[in-house]
């Protein structure tokens, strides 16, 4: 797929470059893109830009080729992002939450803070005034919220679980 993207990126390049570009040209290239890109942005950039590329073959008005040449610059745009190198760790697995971190996103306390039995039994308190099934929330939810408070009350029970 990159060899492909890489030779929309040279033709779409040169045809952006030229003076007067062949927009019959243009437009076999962007119905192609449509029709092969694996990428839905860029499908439906080529996809957008076919109806003004087809204009612009028969009409020589300078607003229609003006459109036509914007919408070959978003196609490329497009397929410049794809192409572009990405740095970081690539296909990673988001980090692995602990059962204590699991439990402190559930009451809505911070990760790094060192809390306290009231801090926990606040946090409990405030969240099931929402969750609790007499005010509209389900009980599975109120069930995890009182897990949660215990994992974060009782960590060496509950330890990696």
């Amino acid at each position: 797929m990159m060899e492909r993207l890489e030779s929309w990126k040279l033709a779409l390049e040169r045809l952006r470059s030229v003076d007067g570009p062949d927009w019959a040209e243009a437009g076999r290239l962007a119905a192609e893109i449509a029709r092969m890109s694996s990428d839905t942005m860029l499908r439906q950039a080529a996809e957008q830009a076919l109806p003004v590329l087809r204009q612009a073959v028969d009409n020589d008005d300078h607003s229609v080729t003006l459109a036509a040449r914007r919408r070959l610059g978003v196609v490329l745009d497009v397929v410049h992002d794809l192409t572009a190198p990405r740095f970081g760790r690539r296909n990673a697995a988001p980090k692995k939450l602990s059962s204590e971190d699991r439990a402190r996103k559930v009451l809505g306390l911070p990760l790094a803070v060192q809390l306290t039995c009231e801090d926990i039994n606040q946090a409990y308190r405030r969240a099931a005034k929402g969750m609790h099934p007499d005010q509209g929330g389900s009980a599975q939810a109120f069930i995890d919220l009182a897990a949660a408070r215990d994992v974060l009350i009782h960590p060496r029970a509950y330890k990696d679980a």
